[in-house]
């Protein structure tokens, strides 16, 4: 997904008004009746804006319903009653449950939906509504598998769209107004402008609402949720779902954009290795573009999808450990202070064994529900090994807190001695980081803690590295490694450029390739992977100039050929 183009920035330095606390604030004073969104620059409704509030924080139960063909085919067990009581443990409010239903319907023109699967649905949302969860049920990659054609078969698809929900709606009617209804995710049409798929999309939501209202029941009132264009967030298609929703008069509708964060960032491309200010106004940006666009007005709107998109347990490294948790700490604090339920795209709780596949990072998540944490420039410090070490500076990222304090686990380390500050400059002396990690084998020596007035502690790495050595090697398009002595040090991100200077890679617009995709590092057998996808993006018998980027400022130069399916690689 390709974020918009880089924008002015500023600083995020605490809280905003228009949070949370202020909408149950307002609910509780003179507002709109509830029938009727509010204009623009009233006060908002109590009745939306009070539900919005009673969803944050959500949770996706995402690759299991939605999964192709079944709800086990990608990888996770059978939804229990136990993860439902896990997740509503954790402090989750809401849970979308995402469901991918053409694979589990018959011919034209019923499409009847196999009574099996529905059945596993049904006992999945009212699992959650028992636990007090709000819930939001969808028509998930049915979006891209069958929707997308409207434009070439608008009849067929609008028959197959109402036969779906009518069974959908019919089904659920009578459960708990708990339960949302979320038109279609990512709504994307094949073979059209831009203008030609909003006007599709406003007569996908139209029929949408149109129909759920008319099957009486709880359904003459329940909450909508309808999305942009594919659940982007830019103000074109917000104003296009903002007309559409004005058009249908409808009080129980809540809008939904999703966000993976700054692409650049969110995929390790272009050197855009930090949660920098671009990659933090970019989410600034977005969640209060949608709060003046929806809440500002009274209407209801959801980050209904949101993560790193880089991010993946499976494969660690391609967004570094401490710019990960300052873009999650970052996402609390936008939905704290905009008023916007967030609901997270799950890749956290391990499904066999119920617990964080991350501990520290689902800390942090959850902190963030509550307020913000301080950072600081790095989580890391690396000291050379075979040089005298110095002291070493960092910058405290505040986010409104104060700085309390440094420790070493249970050890309070005394300032003045092992560290000063000054403004936002905690500087660790050479006295501390000799004690910590002198004459100390490569790799992390030590943890410490810094420490604010609220929120998590920033842990921070005290590491010993030596440059990183490369050896030469031969191998195939699809199975090439650089030897690699990594000495300590992590790698950050890889250069690929021809003798001419121009840029090589499957990204040709940036000489810095996007981790995991062209490259990524092999700790543990000490080796740098290169992809078939890289190689097939280069010129055949030319030479390539590779340099790795390390996260302790060090680098390191290798040189790639391909001949045919033909690899070499050599140091000179």
């Amino acid at each position: 997904m390709h974020r918009s183009p880089l924008r002015k920035v500023r600083r995020r330095t605490g809280p905003r008004l228009a949070g949370f606390a202020s909408l149950l604030l307002a609910i509780t004073g003179m507002l709109l009746p509830a029938t009727a969104h509010a204009t623009a620059g009233a006060p908002a409704a109590a009745g939306p804006m009070r539900f919005l509030a009673a969803m944050q924080p959500g949770w996706g139960l995402s690759n299991t319903f939605d999964a192709i063909p079944d709800p086990t085919s990608w990888g996770n067990p059978p939804v229990t009653k136990a993860l439902i009581d896990q997740v509503r443990s954790d402090g989750f409010h809401s849970i979308r449950i995402p469901v991918t239903w053409g694979g589990h319907e018959g011919a034209a023109p019923s499409y009847t939906i196999d009574p099996a699967f529905m059945n596993q649905v049904k006992q999945a949302v009212d699992w959650s509504l028992s636990d007090g969860l709000y819930v939001v049920l969808d028509v998930h990659h049915d979006s891209w598998q069958w929707i997308s054609n409207m434009a070439g078969d608008p009849t067929g698809v609008l028959a197959r769209f109402d036969a779906t929900w009518t069974q959908i709606a019919d089904t659920f009617k009578a459960e708990s107004d708990k339960l949302v209804f979320e038109s279609v995710n990512e709504p994307q049409f094949t073979n059209t402008t831009d203008t030609q798929a909003e006007a599709l999309l406003d007569q996908l939501n139209t029929a949408f609402s149109h129909l759920i209202r008319a099957t009486g029941s709880t359904n003459t009132h329940r909450y909508l949720l309808l999305p942009t264009l594919g659940d982007t967030p830019t103000k074109p298609l917000m104003d296009s779902l903002l007309n559409t929703i004005e058009t249908l008069h409808d009080p129980d509708v809540i809008a939904s954009f999703h966000y993976y964060g700054y692409w650049p960032f969110a995929v390790n491309i272009a050197g855009a290795t930090t949660f920098d200010t671009t990659a933090q106004q970019d989410m600034t940006t977005d969640y209060q573009l949608a709060h003046d666009e929806f809440i500002t007005k009274g209407i209801p709107v959801c980050a209904c999808e949101v993560g790193l998109l880089g991010y993946d347990y499976t494969k660690p490294g391609v967004i570094e450990r401490g710019e990960t948790l300052k873009y999650f700490e970052a996402l609390g604090d936008e939905s704290r202070s905009t008023g916007i339920p967030t609901d997270y795209w799950d890749s956290y709780i391990n499904r066999a064994t119920l617990q964080p596949r991350d501990p520290d990072l689902f800390a942090q998540i959850q902190s963030s529900w509550r307020a913000s944490s301080g950072t600081a420039s790095s989580d890391m410090v690396f000291l050379p090994q075979a040089s005298p070490i110095a002291a070493h500076s960092l910058t405290l990222n505040l986010n409104g807190d104060t700085f309390t304090g440094l420790t070493q686990g249970d050890v309070r380390l005394a300032q003045g001695r092992d560290y000063t500050v000054s403004g936002d400059q905690l500087t660790l002396t050479a006295s501390l980081l000799t004690r910590l990690a002198g004459n100390g084998p490569t790799g992390p020596n030590a943890t410490l803690q810094a420490h604010f007035s609220h929120g998590l502690p920033w842990q921070i790495s005290v590491i010993v590295s030596s440059q990183p050595t490369l050896a030469a090697a031969t191998g195939s398009t699809s199975s090439f490694a650089v030897p690699t002595r990594f000495n300590g040090d992590i790698l950050s991100t890889m250069q690929a450029q021809y003798a001419d200077g121009s840029n090589a890679g499957p990204a040709n617009w940036t000489s810095y390739l996007e981790y995991s995709t062209a490259f990524a590092a092999d700790y543990a057998n000490g080796n740098t992977t290169l992809t078939s996808a890289f190689f097939d993006s280069l010129t055949d018998g030319a030479k390539v100039t590779l340099t790795f980027h390390f996260w302790s400022g060090a680098t390191a130069t290798y040189y790639v050929t391909k001949n045919g399916t033909a690899v070499t690689g050599t140091t000179s």
